[in-house]
């Protein structure tokens, strides 16, 4: 069952210690996390436009894949802020270059010329996905409780990277690109590995049931990305609830940027 709060926090951050961000420009929003942060950004009072395929009723849109260097760069003049979630999530290991590790360079490439000063980068779970071979995380995606030791175990985000697939290889590389921007060109960058997002805002699985992320809490932790500390420069975090079967690290994400989950799912 989901686990939900009864006093979710509401209000901008506003002070000395944030940066200072009015316009934000969240790529694939017509996609369900891409939907749900956006939506959330406006209703917490930020100029929000998007950048698409497809026309994002009710904002303002620039009709461009990020495989298009060129046709993306209107879209980012005057943003403070970047939420980038535009992403291929199929099978095909050549889309995972020319859109996940091109596209995702063209939208920092993009942003620099731009002088956004805040990048958050939909990263992924996959980036670390192999370790869910192993036990004990093996008997925590199979919700064997019985097994699962104590204190339960963790997968932090300085653990080595061990992506499952092509994805999590291209996400990995978002990863890096995002530390160059950040100290080369100045861009303050968090990448989120995100966790099992559903339309249904439910899992279907043990193994999603480890790694869910509930429609509140995803937008909770972007909102919180956006508005981090001036100090954070560069910083990887986990998004998911807090779980049964929970093996990714919230620790170090609550401490960096304040987030803590309102939801959790018990299989």
């Amino acid at each position: 069952m989901v686990k939900r709060a009864t006093t979710p926090y509401h209000g901008r951050m506003n002070n000395e210690n944030t940066i200072p961000i009015t316009k934000v420009l969240v790529t694939g929003m017509s996609g369900l996390i891409g939907g749900v942060v956006g939506r959330e950004l406006s209703q917490r009072g930020y100029e929000v436009s998007a950048l698409n395929r497809q026309d994002v009723s009710g904002y303002p849109t620039t009709r461009a894949s990020i495989t298009d260097a060129d046709a993306i760069r209107p879209a980012f003049e005057g943003i403070d802020c970047v939420v980038h979630m535009a992403a291929y999530l199929g099978p095909a290991d050549a889309s995972q270059l020319s859109v996940n590790i091109e596209g995702t360079y063209n939208v920092y490439e993009a942003a620099k010329y731009a002088g956004v000063k805040r990048f958050v980068f939909g990263s992924s779970g996959a980036t670390q996905m192999r370790y869910e071979v192993d036990e004990p995380f093996l008997s925590m995606i199979e919700a064997r409780y019985d097994d699962i030791p104590e204190p339960t175990p963790r997968v932090y985000h300085s653990s080595p990277p061990r992506p499952g697939n092509m994805y999590g290889v291209a996400k990995l590389a978002g990863e890096a690109m995002g530390r160059y921007y950040s100290e080369t060109h100045g861009m303050s960058v968090i990448c989120i590995r995100l966790g099992r997002v559903t339309a249904e805002n439910e899992p279907d699985s043990p193994r999603n049931a480890a790694v869910y992320l509930s429609h509140r809490d995803a937008a909770q932790i972007v909102w919180r990305c956006v508005e981090a500390p001036t100090d954070v420069r560069y910083g990887i975090v986990y998004g998911v609830s807090n779980n049964r079967t929970r093996f990714r690290d919230l620790e170090h994400t609550t401490k960096l940027i304040g987030y803590v989950p309102q939801d959790g799912w018990t299989w």
